[in-house]
């Protein structure tokens, strides 16, 4: 096959100062449930940002709007966990799953958040999340 037709797919993560700068953005996200204050996960979002999963069997969708309100309605919680993990971080691109353990007092969640480096500095543009089978109230 001739050079010019053969397609050179090249594979690169990025450095870990990347990684280290997209897991502190989505440190935001874990202090806005942790404490029960969307003024964190404000700084991380943009504003047209969506969220999509399914609390306690109804589909939320729409604005992240919806995401800041049951946080601060909820409150915090001294209880609830959360670890990070970066998934991928490509140029200007990042995924993290956010393993959560008792928000609100009885909800584990994974999220997932799909962040996008806007002028140098990654932002939130989506969540996704599944709320664990054994915590959805009956």
């Amino acid at each position: 096959m001739p050079k010019e037709n053969q397609l050179i797919i090249k594979l690169m993560r990025d450095k870990i100062k990347e990684y280290d700068e997209v897991a502190r953005a989505a440190e935001n996200f874990v202090r806005t449930v942790a404490e029960g204050n969307s003024k964190y996960a404000r700084t991380l979002f943009t504003e047209d940002a969506v969220l999509f999963g399914i609390l306690d069997g109804v589909l939320e969708h729409g604005s992240i709007d919806q995401f800041y309100k049951n946080c601060d309605t909820i409150g915090g919680d001294p209880n609830f966990k959360a670890r990070i993990d970066v998934l991928a971080v490509e140029e200007t691109v990042a995924v993290v799953r956010v393993l959560e353990e008792n928000w609100g007092n009885r909800i584990d969640f994974t999220d997932y958040l799909l962040l996008l480096k806007l002028n140098g500095e990654w932002k939130c543009v989506a969540k996704a999340y599944n709320q664990n089978s054994n915590t959805i109230a009956k």
